[in-house]
């Protein structure tokens, strides 16, 4: 068996030099210093993961031309699709969510549409087998799993419009974009909160570690996942701060598939990995505690047939509004861009003062 493992990864290595000096013969050259770095950042070495330094290297061509970015993607597709090893293929893998999370718009951009057509199976490696040694059919498990990730954060990335996972926002940035996810329509924040669900579901199916404990590249994978992680839960929980803004105002429709989707997101707190949970675990408590808590508001709902709401919560209408017909209040409500009750308007659309303002201002 080791003599057996020292001439594969004397193989691997051959295979490795071998490729560097055709890239370096026969590369062009605009993409030559990017196909260098990424045949060094995904050599055979089933261990080994690839280097922060030649992960940067892969990112410096995010500030040329999109058609040297694009030439370079290529190449790493090309590289990805055509090997038989599970540690090149994983090593690609991790290139590709390398330029998810921290490359330019170019690079980004152009992996958002490559190939054109996107869709199921994107990377064309759910049928990866490398049944070379134990090891390499280990692997083999983690490159589908992994290709599937990968296509699940490019599908949420496309519906919610920008990469959601990559480097933390700052203060400005998060106020910002809760500001705009307060303008967001019921069924478009439902979209957004099921597809980032996805994700979460996504992870719970990650693979087990039969002879992989302590696996360089497992390790590295572990850890971008767990960042990944985190942001998903940051925007879930944004949106499920505005759904608690809205409760007043959802239709029973809405509720029932908001209760189904937080039920699904609850049902893989126990499968989550243990290698994500156990590093996150403080953070994760609070993520869970919210969850459930905005079950149990949804759930302290009225008759839905005298009400037509689940979880129906008091408005903070105006005395104005008060007065309003409730099928025209209704009709209105859906009318208005925005669907937060944080917001209070007349039947005319005039921003009126809410119970709390009013109060302050007599005061």
């Amino acid at each position: 068996m080791v003599r057996t493992k020292k001439l594969s990864s004397l193989i691997g290595l051959i295979k490795d030099k071998a490729s560097q000096s055709k890239a370096a013969l026969l590369a062009k050259p605009n993409i030559l210093s990017f196909q260098l770095a990424l045949l060094r950042a995904t050599t055979h070495d089933p261990h080994a993961p690839p280097t922060h330094k030649d992960l940067s290297v892969l990112l410096s061509l995010g500030k040329t031309s999109r058609a040297t970015a694009a030439a370079a993607l290529e190449v790493l597709m090309d590289r990805l699709q055509s090997t038989q090893n599970s540690a090149v293929a994983l090593k690609c893998l991790i290139a590709i969510h390398h330029i998810i999370k921290n490359g330019d718009f170019i690079l980004q951009d152009q992996l958002s549409v490559f190939p054109f057509t996107g869709g199921r199976n994107y990377l064309k490696l759910s049928d990866f087998r490398d049944s070379s040694n134990p090891i390499s059919w280990e692997l083999s498990s983690w490159v589908r799993w992994y290709a599937q990730y990968i296509e699940t954060v490019l599908c949420i990335s496309r519906i919610l419009g920008f990469f959601f996972v990559g480097s933390s926002s700052s203060n400005a940035e998060r106020e910002k974009k809760t500001e705009q996810i307060s303008g967001f329509l019921n069924s478009d924040l439902l979209k957004e909160t099921e597809s980032l669900m996805g994700l979460i579901e996504e992870v719970s199916k990650m693979p087990h570690c039969l002879h992989l404990n302590g696996n360089g590249l497992v390790d590295k994978i572990y850890a971008f996942v767990g960042e990944d992680y985190l942001s998903a839960t940051k925007e879930i929980s944004t949106r499920v701060t505005e759904f608690r803004q809205r409760l007043g105002c959802l239709s029973f429709g809405e509720s029932v598939e908001l209760v189904c989707a937080l039920k699904r997101l609850e049902d893989c707190k126990e499968k989550q990995s243990r290698g994500i949970s156990g590093n996150h675990e403080i953070l994760l408590k609070g993520f869970w505690g919210s969850i459930r808590e905005i079950r149990n508001l949804i759930g302290e709902s009225k008759d839905p047939r005298e009400t037509g709401k689940l979880g129906r919560t008091k408005s903070r209408m105006s005395d104005s509004g008060r007065f309003m017909d409730q099928d025209n209040a209704k009709l209105y409500r859906h009318s208005v861009r925005f669907g937060s009750e944080r917001f209070d308007f007349t039947c005319k659309g005039i921003p009126v003062l809410g119970i709390t303002e009013s109060y302050l201002l007599l005061k």
